[in-house]
Formats: structure tokens, sequence, C-alpha cells
């Protein structure tokens, strides 16, 4: 079991149910969204699309993540982001730079983890494209670094998702992918300053063995030096629910829900949008939060928090 501060452990705590699980609303996503409904050009349109997600979602799940440009400032100013529910802020611009087989994720210009703790995140989420292999491994991994010292500077939670990719033309085949974030898990969560793993699902999605599923996830468990939850990729949202179900019983803290969410309503008129959110898209999300709660591993298990009488003195 590892210490954690006062300040980073109320973090986790902000953010996860009362049995220390965590199912995140994930809703930092930019540019994809854009690509699919180019009237989200319009940095307002994709605000308002975001606080009705927010708005009719949120309160589903134990924490939201939010980008900081169109929408984590706009739901507090809004008064839409539940008071109850953990604020996880990303922190990457959208997209990467450099050359396919060497990806570099750049910090949003003009944000950082000082400005997300002074506006009241709980954490910060740092998406990497990271594969072990790659000319640039290590300087992500001392970027990574860079970002835990600060998150510890500041006594802000980090979440941490490391999103794979071939170093080929050719797309990682099953067997590849699992190496890869199983690799991914075991060198990066030993970095200091990340208290959560957001991990892909370390298989292919359309793997049909389930004693070899079960068998990756278990690996990925034992890979991981804290706590994990899974994300959802875009796949449909029956398919998230059985990863996660398998994820959780072998390991996992919980999810982070995105697209299987509420990817439909991304094209829907805003009338049809706001009735898809206030019934499947909150059903989907509460049935969600259920087996996360059930089932998963709670964070109390990885992390504790040392509080003698006289610790404000050195804090």
């Amino acid at each position: 079991m590892k210490n954690l501060s006062i300040g980073k452990l109320r973090a986790l705590q902000r953010c996860t149910s009362l049995r220390g699980t965590l199912t995140c609303l994930a809703l930092d996503h930019r540019q994809n969204l854009r690509k699919i409904n180019p009237l989200f050009e319009d940095g307002a349109e994709l605000s308002n699309f975001k606080m009705d997600v927010v708005k009719y979602v949120a309160s589903s799940g134990t924490a939201v993540l939010l980008d900081p440009e169109v929408a984590a400032s706009q739901a507090i100013a809004n008064g839409i982001l539940p008071g109850d529910r953990g604020l996880v802020v990303s922190l990457e611009a959208t997209g990467y730079v450099g050359t396919s087989d060497a990806r570099e994720v750049t910090i949003l210009p003009g944000w950082s983890v000082e400005k997300a703790k002074r506006m009241g995140a709980d954490m910060v989420k740092l998406l990497v494209y990271y594969h072990p292999d790659s000319t640039m491994a290590a300087e992500i991994e001392e970027k990574t670094a860079q970002i835990g010292e600060e998150c510890n500077k500041y006594d802000l939670g980090l979440i941490l998702e490391p999103l794979s990719y071939s170093l080929s033309p050719e797309k990682l085949t099953s067997e590849e992918k699992r190496q890869v974030v199983i690799k991914t898990a075991r060198r990066l969560t030993r970095i200091p300053g990340i208290d959560v793993l957001k991990a892909e699902f370390p298989l292919d999605s359309s793997e049909k063995n389930l004693d070899k599923v079960r068998s990756a996830c278990r690996e990925l468990n034992a890979a991981s030096t804290i706590p994990w939850i899974i994300l959802s990729a875009a796949v449909g949202y029956e398919t998230y629910l059985q990863q996660v179900m398998i994820c959780c019983e072998e390991g996992a803290s919980g999810a982070a829900a995105g697209r299987a969410i509420w990817k439909e309503a991304i094209l829907m008129s805003a009338e049809e949008r706001v009735s898809f959110l206030q019934t499947t898209a909150r059903e989907r999300l509460s049935r969600l939060n259920a087996l996360c709660f059930s089932l998963g591993r709670p964070v109390q298990d990885w992390y504790r928090a040392d509080a003698p009488l006289d610790w404000y003195k050195t804090y």
C-alpha cells in the first residue's frame, strides 16, 4: 500500500464512490467530435453539446472528465456540474505531433497543472501516445515524470491515459496490442505522481475467447502498480459493459466511459439529444456505475495517508 498526501487522497475520494470505485463520464473529446459533426467547428455548438451531456448524465457516475477549452469552466459557470461529483480536467492539446510511428503529445498552450488546481479540479488527465519500443518512448516517460512532479507539488490527482499504436503501417494484432498495453502499464505506472491508470482493453475488442480475455486482464492487473480503470475506445455499449465486468472481476477499479455512453447524441437535433441523454445515456451510465460499485477493486486497497495530530506543521 502506498502513502498519498492528504490532498491527493481527498481528490481520489471526491472522484470515487463511497466504496472506492471510479465511474468517470469521459467528455474531453474535441477534434474527433468535430470530424463527426461539422457544426462542432463552432466552439459554442461543441460547448452546448457537452453542457447537455453533463447536465443530464454526469450525476449517474462518480466523476466527469472535461476539456479546459469548451467544457470544464463552462460547466461550473453554468451551475450544471454536480457538486458531489469529482472533476477531472484534461491537460493535453487534441491530437498529436510528430510522425505516425513516433507520436508526441503537447500540453494545451496556455494551460497547466497549476491552473487546473486553481480552477477547482480534483484531478487532471494526461493522454500520451506510447509504444515502449518507439524512439519517442524515453521522451514521453520524461515528460510524464515532469507532470507527475507538478501534480505532487500541487497535490492534484493524476490519471494517465496511454494510447497504443503500431510502429508499422499495419494495425496492431490482438496479441501485439496485449503485449504493448501490458508492457506500457508495467513501465509507466512506476513513474511517481501518477495515481490512476486509464488503460486500454488489452486485446482487440473482437476477441471472443473469454479465457484469453481474462488472462490478459489478469496480466494487466499484475503489471500495474496503481489502480486502473478501463476506457471505452468508442466500442458499442454492450461490448463495453462486458469488458468492464471482466476487467473489474480481474482487478480494475472502474471505468472511464465516453462514446459508449453518448455517441448517438452527436448527430441528433437539440431536442432529440436531450431526450436521448435523459433516458438512454443516463441509464447506461447508471448501470455501469452499479457494476463498478459491485465488482471494482476499491482504491483504498492501494492508498493510505498519514495524519498525525501535528500534520499541518510540515504539510
